[in-house]
Formats: C-alpha cells, sequence, structure tokens
C-alpha cells in the first residue's frame, strides 16, 4: 500500500456518502486505501459507514466509541493504517479528495520522499478566515522561532517514518500544529500545496460556529503552544 488516507468523522452521515463517491470517481491506483474514521460520532454515521463502505473495496472504517477529539480520530485511523506514506483530510469536503492524491504525486515525484513532508496552502479565503490565519500563523512562528504558516491546511501527507518519532501526539486540533511542528525540526522538505476551500455541503463544523467558539479554539491553541516549547524545544 502506497499511501493510507484518514478521514475523521464526527457527525458527518450526510457527507460520508459524498466522500465515498467523491473519491471512488477521482482514484485511479489501487495502491490507495481510505481509512473513515467514527469518531464517537451521535448520529447515524455508524450505520452510514455499514452500510456505504462495502460497496468502495478501497475504504474501510476504524471505530472510536466516544469521542475525545478530532487529533484522536486521525491517531486512531494512523494506527491502523498500511500505507507508505500516511495522509489525513476532513470529511466536510471543503478539501476535494483530488487534493490528496495530488500531494501523493508531489512526494513521489521529490527527489527524496522519505524527507518530505507535503501540506496544504488554503486560496481565494474569506478576508475573516485569513485574518484568523494570518494571526495565528505570526503568533506560532515568534514563539515556536520556526515558520509555522496555514497550520490547519488540508490535506497533510508524510512518510510513515515521521509518525515512528511522534512522542505524545495532542488529541485535539493542535496535531496540525504538532505535524508541521515534529516535521520542521526533524528537517524534512516542506512542500505546500495550493488547495480552495469551498464551503461545507452538509452539517456544521464542530469548532468553528462563531466568534466564541474561534476564541477557545485560539487559546486550547495557544496553552498547546506553550506546552509544545516547554516539551521540544
Amino acid at each position: 500500500m502506497k499511501l493510507s488516507l484518514v478521514i475523521p468523522c464526527y457527525n458527518e452521515a450526510r457527507n460520508i456518502p459524498l466522500v465515498l463517491k467523491r473519491f471512488a470517481a477521482v482514484l485511479t491506483r489501487k495502491d490507495v486505501e481510505l481509512i473513515l474514521v467514527n469518531n464517537g460520532s451521535k448520529d447515524d454515521s455508524a450505520r452510514v459507514l455499514a452500510e456505504q463502505t462495502p460497496q468502495f473495496p478501497f475504504a474501510k472504517v476504524v471505530t472510536v466509541d466516544v469521542n475525545q477529539g478530532y487529533g484522536f480520530g486521525i491517531l486512531s485511523g494512523l494506527q491502523e493504517a498500511q500505507g507508505e506514506f500516511l495522509s489525513w483530510t476532513h470529511a466536510d469536503l471543503q478539501t476535494d479528495p483530488r487534493d490528496a492524491l495530488r500531494a501523493l504525486e508531489v512526494i513521489e515525484s521529490s527527489s527524496r520522499p522519505e524527507r518530505t513532508f507535503v501540506k496544504g496552502l488554503r486560496k481565494n479565503r474569506p478576508v475573516r478566515d485569513t485574518f484568523f490565519t494570518v494571526g495565528m500563523s505570526i503568533f506560532e512562528t515568534l514563539y515556536l522561532r520556526t515558520v509555522l504558516w496555514d497550520i490547519n491546511a488540508q490535506p497533510n501527507i508524510f512518510p510513515r517514518s515521521l509518525f515512528a518519532e511522534w512522542q505524545n501526539p495532542p488529541k485535539d486540533f493542535s496535531l496540525d500544529l504538532y505535524a508541521l511542528y515534529m516535521a520542521k525540526k526533524q528537517g524534512l522538505d516542506i512542500v505546500r500545496l495550493p488547495v480552495v476551500f469551498p464551503e461545507r455541503i452538509h452539517g456544521q463544523s464542530s469548532w468553528d460556529t462563531d466568534l466564541r467558539a474561534k476564541w477557545k479554539f485560539i487559546d486550547r491553541t495557544l496553552r498547546y503552544s506553550i506546552r509544545l516549547k516547554r516539551e521540544l524545544l
């Protein structure tokens, strides 16, 4: 298996069939697996996954009984991954599954794929979201003393060896920060892949619901940054 793409699903029952169909429409190779993680969903995600995934031989399901965070869902999927390269993205269809396959082509064509980390770079975003991203990027860059830009962009793809080096990774949305920082710390080549993030088709973000929720996200990220600096710098 060349690539394992993990998609954590929390209350994404309406999006799951669309994810599977869209991925099937763009997948042209047999060495890619899609790992859908039912991340403690409280809607019909479990039923939809059980009904839908048998129709798609490239897909398998990992179940987390109780939601312990976005990062925990991804880590649960990565533990079951068989690919030479590991990846994750979102289930809300704001990231085209084609982007993960484009990222795979980029990493395979690099001069040293075993030392390359490919990450999305979001384009054409609303001004409010861009302002938020710029502010967080500047803070993390200055605080952790390494360039960390558009930290939560998707997809992420990297060699299995990077995952093997992780120790006590965060279980929440800080996992994106941790992965990018660790790739930088270990001297991997960082390649940014331009991607477009459209609006969600179904459902609502589990964190970006209003300004208060965004500030809670900022607070959690800042607290984790302090811990990360204390542990790793």
